[in-house]
């Protein structure tokens, strides 16, 4: 299944972005940030209670404003109404009810869509005076909230997940579940149709949860695969640069289902903004990554041509340097074959299982070689480690104390990891724990 949409829309100054902030604040569930990842996204995965759904802020809504930059932000909004299931539709409750909220609403109700009505700034004494003007919009009742306290932020989210379903992340443990994710006309259409032809085996379609997802398994040299269709993104071949970051919202829900994601990179245009932001979610959501350079048959080389585009790719996506690179021609085919031996290295990465002793073995090493840092003379003692699951890898490692073990640290065991067992395209996660406490 996919996971639900939830977007926070409303006029512009209601304070949709620190509400968006506040919702993803450590009191709730976010992934922690990892350095090298963009992080101006207006979408991230959010949890409450046991229910997890996709968080999309917008851009401040003025119906009647024919300016072309609001132009742009309703083109944005229409997208996020589209995807979501649930929207919350947040208000002023000092200024109290404007046209513009009153424009809004009628809008909202014509998309059949969940509406939340939240009023925000309910900490001020002019937002309880105001409070029953809200129910003029036609909406139920208004949930009073402040975006910059979390006050009230319990009840809307009770409210929300009332009416979403509970996730819970595709588990088909003997088949590779593959999302082809990238910008709009990087060739995911291209290579998906190329996969599907004739001579391999397309066993079924499954009916996804929204109107046009469709995967396709695929049986290839006795390996099944299901391909995570992408084709809402794909559909919008004349999409502006402005609002690809709304319509990546369908992309963003496909990632969420996959085990492995094949980022596809225009080789005509380089690396762009967009790239790293979607490549960004599907790292912060621990998925194993393969960077596909497509229409490399349409690129003048030398000696030297692949060898700088992949300098490139490493410079502009360094936080994916575990993610291998193909370069490919959907269109000919050109080295997809390769690609699907490769899908099936790096999952069988992602699902590896390392033994505690040799485990041990390599971090013992690690530490001969290179020690702990310390701190005011107290340097950091690394006791043990374990692999506590799979899809990612990943380890807890027992320390005298977490608060010595640096950022630069971790990546030196990191890497001493891989060196022993590649781990090719999967992401690997080292969590800490102080000796003595629960892990």
């Amino acid at each position: 299944m996919e996971i639900p949409v939830v977007s926070i829309i409303g006029k512009p100054n209601v304070g949709k972005s620190t509400l968006f902030n506040k919702i993803l604040g450590k009191k709730i569930s976010i992934t922690e940030d990892t350095p090298g990842v963009t992080r101006d996204r207006i979408y991230q995965t959010a949890s409450w209670l046991d229910y997890s759904f996709l968080l999309v802020d917008t851009g401040g809504l003025d119906l009647k404003d024919e300016d072309i930059f609001m132009s742009s932000i309703k083109a944005q909004v229409d997208i996020a109404v589209e995807t979501s299931q649930v929207i919350i539709f947040l208000t002023d409750g000092i200024e109290g009810v404007s046209p513009t909220d009153r424009e809004i609403a009628n809008y909202l109700r014509k998309s059949n869509k969940k509406v939340i009505l939240a009023v925000n700034k309910c900490d001020a004494k002019k937002t309880k005076e105001n409070i029953y003007d809200f129910f003029e919009l036609g909406l139920g009742e208004p949930y009073l909230v402040s975006s910059e306290q979390g006050t009230g932020l319990g009840d809307l989210l009770d409210e929300v997940t009332k009416s979403i379903d509970k996730y819970v992340a595709d588990k088909e443990d003997d088949l590779i579940r593959v999302s082809i994710i990238g910008k709009p006309n990087v060739g995911k259409s291209s290579l998906f149709n190329y996969l599907s032809k004739e001579e391999r085996s397309i066993v079924t379609n499954i009916a996804g949860t929204t109107r046009d997802a469709i995967d396709t398994k695929i049986i290839y040299k006795d390996n099944e695969y299901i391909f995570v269709d992408t084709a809402g993104l794909r559909k919008r071949k004349k999409i502006k640069e402005s609002i690809e970051r709304y319509s990546v919202i369908r992309t963003l829900t496909a990632i969420e289902r996959s085990s492995v994601c094949l980022l596809l990179v225009d080789a005509t245009e380089g690396i762009s903004e967009q790239d790293s932001k979607i490549a960004g979610f599907a790292h912060d959501n621990n998925k194993a990554m393969i960077i596909c350079v497509n229409k490399w048959d349409a690129i003048e080389k030398d000696t030297y041509t692949m060898k700088n585009f992949e300098a490139d790719v490493r410079r502009e996506l360094p936080f994916l340097s575990y993610a291998p690179i193909i370069f490919i021609s959907a269109m000919k085919g050109t080295r997809v074959e390769e690609l699907l031996g490769l899908i099936e290295l790096v999952d069988n990465n992602y699902n590896h299982r390392i033994q505690t002793g040799v485990l041990n073995d390599i971090l013992n090493r690690s530490v001969l070689n290179n020690q702990p840092p310390s701190d005011k003379g107290r340097r950091g003692k690394l006791y043990y480690g374990s692999q506590v699951s799979v899809r990612p890898p990943r380890f807890l490692l027992s320390v005298n104390d977490s608060k010595l073990f640096h950022f630069s640290y971790m990546r030196y065991l990191e890497n001493q990891i891989r060196e022993a067992f590649s781990f090719t395209g999967t992401p690997i996660i080292l969590d800490l724990k102080n000796r003595g406490e629960k892990a």
